[in-house]
């Protein structure tokens, strides 16, 4: 019997291969609490590069098959995000305790109202924890159907296939680089947090400039 720990990519990669790859994502992209446990970018790139890999131990992946999984992952879950939070989902989202959530829910707003549904919803997909949310916030606050539904897929398809590329690339590129997957997993993990720590700042330094007294 294989044992397999949900919040790791290796692990579900070998047991499952493509499959995982649709399953994680789809409930990233969709399931409030459960996706903020999920692997998504430290999934996505390393089973692009074992699409391409050379060690003795690693499991093969078909191109084409991940890179299938991961659209539908990515734009199914989307869109039965936005139906959890266009059905009952603005209680849950506001009367929740889990901390995650809350801050999930009001940096999904700030984009929301910052970008417009277009831009936040492409460039949402792009940021860790905020994936989780961002569906079911906009359910929630209204963002017409059509509008989230066309974009969403826009974002989805861009986040899920360009990682997966790029992890191919890297994998092709570079001779038994599926050894080294943990020490990648790692840099991954770096730097998807990036645009948390960028905004995190940025709502520090507004908190700080209203907080001045006018004239100072």
């Amino acid at each position: 019997m294989i044992a397999v720990n949900p919040t790791d990519s290796a692990s579900l990669l070998a047991a499952f291969g493509a499959l995982s790859v649709l399953v994680v994502i789809f409930a990233e992209s969709s399931l409030l609490v459960v996706g903020f446990f999920l692997p998504g970018d430290t999934l996505l790139f390393p089973a692009g590069v074992l699409c391409a890999a050379s060690g003795q131990h690693a499991p093969r992946l078909e191109l084409w098959q991940v890179l299938l999984c991961a659209a539908v992952g990515a734009v199914a879950g989307g869109q039965v995000g936005y139906l959890i939070g266009q059905h009952g989902g603005r209680p849950l989202l506001t009367r929740t305790s889990r901390r995650r959530v809350k801050e999930g829910t009001a940096q999904a707003e700030r984009l929301l109202a910052r970008y417009g549904y277009r831009k936040a919803l492409v460039i949402g997909r792009f940021v860790p924890l905020l994936r989780s949310v961002l569906h079911p916030a906009a359910g929630a606050l209204g963002v017409p159907v059509r509008t989230f539904t066309i974009w969403q897929t826009v974002g989805g398809l861009l986040w899920s296939q360009s990682l997966v590329l790029a992890g191919y690339l890297l994998g092709s590129s570079v001779s038994h680089v599926d050894d080294y997957l943990l020490p990648l997993v790692a840099v991954i993990v770096v730097v998807s947090l990036l645009p948390l720590l960028a905004e995190a700042r940025r709502t520090r330094r507004e908190r700080r400039d209203r907080s001045r007294p006018r004239g100072s």
